[in-house]
């Protein structure tokens, strides 16, 4: 099934569960990750430990460059309350962690359900449900006044880690977070394709052949039709001609 790794969340080390951020299905996202978008599974029943009754909570996620220092990596202040930084104040999460996103605990009681997703009509809707695209929003990075939480799109050919954090919302305090994600690199850029030394010596060695063989075969016409019409030529100047007298 698609939702056995909800089932892994009962290993505990202190306050954060073992669990980390996994990339969608391969069945389910496909052509993931992209150029500048990673899909993650949302962290269904990861936090259920952690929640309590009649209490609001909010996931957050944070999206991390590989080459950013371990030292740099934590997420929350002195106080345990989770950082606001933006991709800008990071660079783009090369300095530390930048807030992209967040969004409600989903229910781990109503899992999506496999066969909605054969569903044309209920596809769409199961998808938003189970995955959370990274770097999904291209608006928020051009505009220079724009000081919100933004999820802009990730760098080509880039190594990230990703992190869940879960939030109390009337306390303002993190209770929960998931260790980082292993690594996860976003796709190439495809250069433009190069031809083989080999190949194009080959369809240069071919393109002067068939010059040359063409050029022989118009002199050979040429010479055809010169023998051609030299006897008649000959013959009429040979012939006699004839007297007025």
């Amino acid at each position: 099934s698609f939702w056995d790794w909800s089932l892994q969340g009962s290993g505990m080390c202190g306050c954060c569960v073992v669990l980390k951020p996994q990339l969608g299905d391969a069945q389910l996202a496909t052509n993931n990750p992209t150029l500048t978008t990673v899909s993650l599974e949302k962290p269904f029943c990861m936090f259920d430990s952690s929640l309590y009754p009649n209490r609001s909570y909010t996931i957050y996620l944070y999206v991390m460059k590989e080459s950013a220092s371990a030292m740099s990596s934590l997420v929350t202040d002195d106080s345990n309350k989770p950082l606001g930084s933006t991709f800008q104040q990071t660079s783009r999460g090369q300095l530390r962690p930048y807030n992209a996103a967040f969004f409600d605990v989903p229910d781990c009681a109503v899992p999506p359900r496999l066969a909605d997703v054969r569903s044309f009509v209920h596809a769409s809707y199961v998808l938003k449900q189970y995955l959370f695209r990274v770097g999904d929003d291209g608006t928020c990075l051009y505009d220079p006044n724009f000081l919100g939480v933004c999820n802009p799109p990730l760098a080509p050919d880039t190594t990230y880690r990703f992190k869940y954090v879960l939030v109390d919302n009337s306390e303002g305090m993190v209770k929960d977070q998931t260790l980082w994600s292993d690594p996860i690199k976003t796709r190439r850029a495809k250069l433009p394709m190069k031809i083989d030394t080999c190949v194009l010596v080959f369809l240069l060695l071919t393109g002067f052949l068939a010059s040359v063989f063409f050029a022989v075969m118009r002199s050979e016409d040429a010479s055809a039709e010169t023998k051609g019409t030299s006897p008649t030529v000959q013959q009429s100047e040979s012939r006699p001609q004839l007297s007025s007298e």
